[in-house]
């Protein structure tokens, strides 16, 4: 004959030989195995307390009273023992102060402690598997957001490359129609129209600098940025650079100095792309640096590599701002009144630049005082003599 049981879920009558309750589908086997493991498990604990299955369950006399299986007085009589055996130094914990009363059986204090334990256990799994649910969601959307950001990479170079080369277009007419006007081959000019004419060949010279900019950043954001190394003198190219940099700054009232060994070793680099850096740090120096300012480039030999620096006593840059620098289109004072034009491309370009070359861009800076930027080449070969 087969006894009927009651389920410790749903408390709805079972079989005492089913595995699963028919009513509310609760594993039996499960509940019995997880109750026996606890019992197994008794060592003790901080404060005298065994760890038995009761030392998991919270509230557990609450638990009792609102199952039946015990009244509000039981209770305060089992905390009242509790607390004596607590004085005494032999604390125990509710459960066992029941017993010890006699107040409740072993069987039904079991049943509760194991319902808790269960209760506890499957309120754990739930949270696992929301946090679990969560985290593929989150997942799914930062992956989403990912591709949207690429995307949006992606049309920004493209768009930056497509407006790039359409304005290249006209400005080479405007280009050529103002060197025909300043040779004077259609015409002698007034005065005051070369000095307007003046004008117009800066503007269409910045206007230049800056689409060229646009274009060599397009083509490093599509990955096409490609460094030919080959050898060369580095002092010629500095002075180069260092020429077309003395007529702003003589403009600007800034005094360029420079320091530079006369038999400098060559360097194994893409020189056209190193004079780009050069002339970026030159012209940013010249931007960045008030009146009366000094701007000082200087070249030294380092072991295998030559060490080339651009010092200014500009207007500097904070500490925490500096990684900032190197951002594409950032500027640090990106207002639309700011002081200091252009793209914010140029940093960006020369750490590129660099990086391609296997080396870095480093700087050192302080707010009023000026900027510092350095990096270095490796020389074609180690015999200087």
């Amino acid at each position: 004959m087969i006894d009927l049981l009651t389920c410790i879920r749903c408390s709805k009558p079972i079989y005492s030989n089913a595995q699963i309750c028919s009513n509310c589908g609760f594993d039996l086997d499960q509940a019995t195995e997880a109750n026996e493991e606890a019992v197994s498990y008794t060592p003790a604990v901080p404060g005298g307390l065994p760890l038995i299955p009761e030392i998991l369950v919270p509230r557990l006399g609450d638990y009792l009273i609102e199952k039946g299986v015990l009244c509000i007085a039981d209770l305060e009589t089992a905390l009242k023992y509790q607390q004596q055996q607590a004085e005494l130094g032999e604390p125990v914990l509710i459960g066992q102060a029941l017993l010890a009363l006699d107040l409740i059986d072993q069987e039904s204090l079991d049943e509760a402690v194991t319902e808790q334990i269960l209760e506890l256990q499957s309120a754990l799994h739930r949270a696992n598997h929301q946090l679990e649910q969560r985290v593929q969601e989150r997942t799914a959307e930062l992956s989403h957001a990912l591709e949207k950001l690429t995307e949006l990479s992606r049309l920004k170079s493209n768009f930056v490359s497509n407006i790039s080369h359409e304005l290249r277009t006209p400005l080479t007419h405007i280009k050529g129609y103002l060197d025909m006007l300043s040779e004077e081959s259609l015409g002698p000019l007034t005065a005051q129209q070369s000095d307007a004419l003046k004008v117009l060949l800066r503007a269409e010279a910045r206007l230049e600098r800056l689409i060229e900019d646009l274009i060599q950043f397009s083509v490093a954001s599509r990955g096409d940025l490609s460094i030919r190394p080959k050898p060369f003198y580095l002092t010629h190219l500095l002075n180069i650079s260092i020429a077309q940099t003395r007529n702003m700054a003589r403009e600007n009232h800034l005094q360029l100095t420079y320091s530079i060994p006369e038999k400098l070793p060559q360097v194994m680099a893409d020189e056209s792309k190193i004079s780009w850096v050069l002339t970026q740090l030159l012209d940013n120096a010249v931007k960045f640096t008030p009146e009366g300012g000094r701007i000082s480039v200087e070249a030294e030999i380092e072991k295998d590599s030559i060490l080339i620096s651009v010092a200014d006593t500009g207007i500097g840059i904070a500490e925490e701002r500096l990684p900032e620098i190197f951002e594409p289109f950032h500027q640090l004072d990106g207002s639309i009144t700011r002081q200091y034009s252009g793209t914010g491309l140029g940093l960006t370009m020369a750490y590129r630049i660099l990086e391609a070359h296997g080396t870095s861009l480093n700087v050192e800076s302080t707010v009023g005082k000026g900027s510092r930027f350095t990096f270095l080449l490796p020389a074609a070969n180690s015999n200087y003599d």
